[in-house]
């Protein structure tokens, strides 16, 4: 992921800049519920996802490298009297600070975009497999964009809530995304690294697990080639019996 720096530097904004982004909510609550907990959520950011999650009363473990998102997250789960069951530590999402064994990991808003090749989201999503109880879930997000977004937006200044305001400047040969953000007090630019579905799911394999669901949109509705992508992986079901002494499961019930 990005370094500390890039996110601190439009924390102050980030939420309202998220401010439409409701979609997947829901949707990672039920996958939270559904699992009993407790819950990891990488690269967790302002508590967008992890507080929500913690309403529903499932504990939440959550990984991110800026300090001053965290910070917010912290005061999220405060004013929503849900912080004993939020737990905010610093680290990288490829090398996560948590020895607990959990039944989900998620990884929401497209966040393994920001790793730049196919080494970086292999170590972040084995990373993820290694933290999971034997019949665990790993749960993310991701996009690969169409000519018609690209054609849209490319190189265009755009205000995304008020004041706020971004540009995409999209290399489709190349597979990236420079995507910059700014406000009259803060601005960021950040890279996306995008691949296709079956690069996706190679990766997936690669790292221990395979995939059960690949949804097109939170609502659950298949993958039809479109540029949202949704999956839901676990270990195969022949690996997890021998994979079931590799982790300690810890005391942290939700």
């Amino acid at each position: 992921m990005s370094d500390d720096a890039l996110y601190d530097r439009i924390a102050g904004i980030y939420d309202p800049w998220s401010r439409s982004v409701t979609e997947d909510v829901d949707f990672y609550v039920e996958e939270a519920v559904a699992s009993g907990g407790p819950v990891v959520e990488l690269a967790v950011g302002t508590g967008r996802i992890a507080v929500p999650v913690a309403r529903a009363g499932v504990r939440v473990i959550g990984v991110d490298e800026s300090p001053g998102m965290l910070g917010l997250a912290r005061q999220y789960a405060e004013r929503e009297a849900v912080g004993h069951l939020v737990d905010l530590r610093v680290g990288d999402l490829r090398e996560p600070p948590v020895t607990e064994s959990v039944p989900l990991v998620a990884i929401p808003f497209r966040s393994l975009l920001h790793m730049v090749d196919e080494e970086q989201k292999l170590r972040a999503l084995s990373a993820a497999a290694a933290l999971l109880d034997p019949d665990g879930r790993l749960v993310f997000d991701v996009f690969a964009p169409s000519e018609e977004d690209i054609e849209e937006t490319d190189g265009l200044w755009l205000e995304r809530e008020p004041g706020i305001f971004e540009r995409a400047d999209w290399d489709a040969r190349e597979r990236t995304l420079t995507l910059t953000v700014r406000s009259h007090e803060h601005a960021a630019t950040m890279e996306l690294h995008w691949l296709s579905a079956p690069e996706w799911n190679h990766l997936v394999e690669q790292a221990g697990l395979e995939a059960v669901d690949l949804y097109g949109w939170f609502d659950r509705r298949p993958y039809d080639g479109g540029e949202d992508q949704i999956w839901v992986c676990r270990r195969p079901r022949a690996s997890a019996g021998r994979a079931s002494g590799t982790r300690r499961r810890s005391d942290t019930s939700g």
